[in-house]
């Protein structure tokens, strides 16, 4: 195992990042050396599980309560997370408030991070004010940088999209992500609780026809638990 406590997701190489012929004693880049570049360069990014999604699991209430078909969808996306993020497949997860969007969505996430695989987590809103800081006299990092770093995670998760007040540089914005993503085949999960039509009105046509063609749509709708059930179903869905 790695200083940073990350072995070989492939078993190839003592997590270092390169395999060591043992009678040349040449060392050549293992099969997992780029993603540890990757994770290097999004370590500022923001990849943790809020406290709320820890526990989440398919075997516990919310999830074996949700629908079958999207749970089950959900389920053969992380069974193959691998192939998948190294395909630039997606998930779009689309429906009413409280019906578990958010919560299938951290399981795809958790997933990639238990993959050893890059990950940041972002609601939309905050996403834009991590962006706007950039610009701010004394920012750490440029916007470029930050851009880039966005742009070559191997997860980008972003919650409530098109939650934030339309604008053009809101627009600007989030294409640059989603178009830099589309470009270089990199995964990415969203969730909304707009229809389709709705979210091309919030955010564009160009950018909604992108996460089209790489987010496959996962569908639910119905009633808010947390109304249904107070306070306690508050606590796990979204």
């Amino acid at each position: 195992m790695s200083a940073d406590g990350q072995s070989c997701p492939f078993g190839l190489c003592d997590g270092t990042g390169f395999v060591v012929d043992e009678e040349t004693r040449v060392a050549v880049p293992c099969r997992c050396r780029p993603q540890r570049v990757e994770r290097r360069r999004a370590r500022s990014l923001s990849a943790v599980i809020p406290r709320k999604y820890r526990g989440v699991s398919f075997d516990r209430p919310p999830v074996i309560e949700l629908p079958a078909p999207q749970v089950q969808m959900v389920r053969h996306f992380v069974r193959d997370v691998h192939a998948n993020l190294d395909a630039g497949r997606g998930l779009w997860f689309e429906g009413d408030v409280g019906t578990g969007k958010t919560t299938l969505a951290m399981l795809v996430s958790r997933a990639a991070l238990d993959a050893g695989r890059s990950v940041a987590i972002y609601s939309l809103p905050r996403l834009l004010a991590e962006i706007r800081a950039t610009f701010e006299e004394g920012a750490e990092g440029s916007y470029v940088d930050f851009l880039d770093r966005l742009a070559v995670v191997d997860l980008l998760h972003v919650d409530d999209v098109g939650a934030e007040r339309s604008s053009e540089w809101v627009l600007e914005q989030l294409y640059a992500i989603v178009n830099a993503r589309y470009e270089d085949e990199r995964s990415m999960v969203i969730t909304t609780n707009l229809s389709q039509e709705r979210l091309e009105e919030q955010i564009g046509k160009r950018t909604v026809s992108r996460l089209k063609e790489m987010c496959e749509p996962v569908p639910l709708y119905g009633e808010d638990a947390r109304a249904l059930f107070g306070e306690d179903a508050s606590r796990h869905v979204a």
